[in-house]
């Protein structure tokens, strides 16, 4: 502390042809300032409470909206779907992407990614058009545009049938 008072007489004093002067008593005054600044403590203001809207509460998540449309297309196209676990080495991996309304109506679909089996990827469009209408979809998880924008993978056997990857059961571990 008292090299930082010399500090402050030596700068009073190498000004001292300036026109603005420091007297000791204003250095003094301007050090306490500091030295009290530093030593009170800033409480943050408490935390709102968090009050969850009642549509929030009753509506679906995300996740359980995807997982709706995935058993309503299992549901629509039961000769397609595969029971029990996906074989180790899949014959095709399709990936949709698609866009429902807020009545539930598929208004675009298309294959987004694919290996290239085109068997395999018209199934996937087909089924998805055969489960439309799908459920509503919550209104907190529309667009400004009044739909929601999804993807969902098609994982298909070497027999053609599939499961969805929301859905699947956990794929085999060995190529028996």
């Amino acid at each position: 502390m008292l090299l930082r008072v010399r500090h402050l007489r030596c700068v009073t004093t190498a000004c001292a042809s300036t026109p603005l002067r420091l007297t000791r008593s204003a250095a003094a005054l301007a050090f306490g300032l500091a030295v009290s600044a530093c030593n009170f403590t800033i409480t943050p203001p408490g935390r709102p409470a968090l009050i969850t809207p009642p549509a929030a509460v009753n509506s679906l998540t995300l996740d359980q909206y995807r997982s709706a449309v995935a058993q309503r297309i299992l549901e629509r196209n039961p000769s397609y779907v595969l029971h029990g676990s996906p074989q180790a080495m899949l014959r095709s991996l399709v990936v949709v992407s698609f866009t429902v309304d807020s009545r539930g109506g598929v208004v675009t679909s298309s294959v987004y990614r694919t290996n290239g089996d085109d068997e395999a990827e018209s199934t996937a469009l087909a089924t998805l058009r055969r489960a439309s209408p799908l459920p509503q979809p919550p209104s907190k998880l529309l667009n400004t545009r009044g739909q929601l924008e999804l993807m969902e993978d098609w994982l298909f056997n070497d027999n053609g049938k599939f499961q969805l990857r929301t859905l699947a059961s956990p794929q085999a571990q060995n190529f028996n």
